[in-house]
């Protein structure tokens, strides 16, 4: 006879499957940003290169080296996706298992699925569209511990922005019409971003002459990545855990 069970894993099994999830996402998150956006990467060294051959030396900023060469920098991608994705992994898994202790019932990994958008909306989404990303030759260097600092800030802003929009669906009478609680939620989260934008301040320092094409396709292969990496968390992560509880659940009482 089956066993029937919604016991909860226990922490170490969850972070293992979380770090696993996160490692595959990002590596597959990698190959997406080696195929979309290596491409504009080069073209926009290219015009950075250009640029500085054509400028005297004394009129613009000198052009130096890199220390890691576009070979190094193509292979390490691989590196830092999948550290990357190892780590979000691992702390969507921390995040889950404080979740499911405010919970009755183990539920197979939705709420990391769950908790994996709410992610990429607050801590992707919300950030890239006040500060989308700029492809090389774009940006003032006198400026990049600001546009950091600013940036780092705007993602603690995205996840307050969905954590508003969580009290603001739980703060509705569980009895209350589902469009209502939906409304709650996103008025919650649209007051906290639309509060954000204006407040944060904004950089434009995109040159006039910068191809506009090579650099709104630079910003959709970065959001790209970014996407392709926390669907992948949260499915592989809602497998992994669904797995787990059907073989729990097949196992013969003794």
């Amino acid at each position: 006879m089956p066993l029937n069970t919604t016991t909860a894993p226990p922490f170490v099994t969850v972070l293992v499957r979380g770090l696993l999830a996160g490692l595959v996402a990002g590596l597959l998150a990698g190959a997406f940003a080696y195929v979309a956006g290596e491409p504009r990467i080069e073209a926009a060294i290219a015009i950075e290169e250009a640029a500085t051959h054509a400028e005297p030396a004394a009129g613009g900023h000198q052009h130096e080296d890199a220390l890691v060469s576009r070979s190094g920098q193509r292979g390490g991608l691989f590196l830092a996706t999948g550290l990357f994705g190892a780590a979000m992994g691992g702390l969507l898994a921390t995040a889950y298992v404080l979740l499911s202790r405010r919970r009755r019932a183990y539920d197979d990994g939705r709420s990391g699925l769950l908790l994996a958008g709410a992610a990429l909306l607050g801590a992707v989404i919300v950030p890239f569209l006040k500060y989308p990303a700029n492809p090389p030759a774009v940006g003032d260097p006198a400026t990049i511990n600001q546009r950091t600092v600013t940036y780092l800030l705007m993602v603690v802003l995205g996840l307050v922005a969905v954590w508003a929009g969580s009290l603001g669906y739980r703060a509705v009478g569980v009895g209350a019409p589902t469009w209502l609680r939906v409304a709650a939620a996103v008025g919650g989260f649209l007051l906290v971003t639309v509060v954000s934008y204006v407040v944060m301040p904004s950089f434009q320092e995109v040159p006039a002459d910068f191809p506009a094409t090579l650099l709104w396709d630079f910003r959709l292969a970065s959001l790209g990545t970014q996407v392709v990496l926390w669907t992948g968390i949260g499915l592989l992560f809602a497998a992994l855990m669904h797995d787990r509880r059907r073989a729990t659940s097949a196992a013969p009482v003794t």
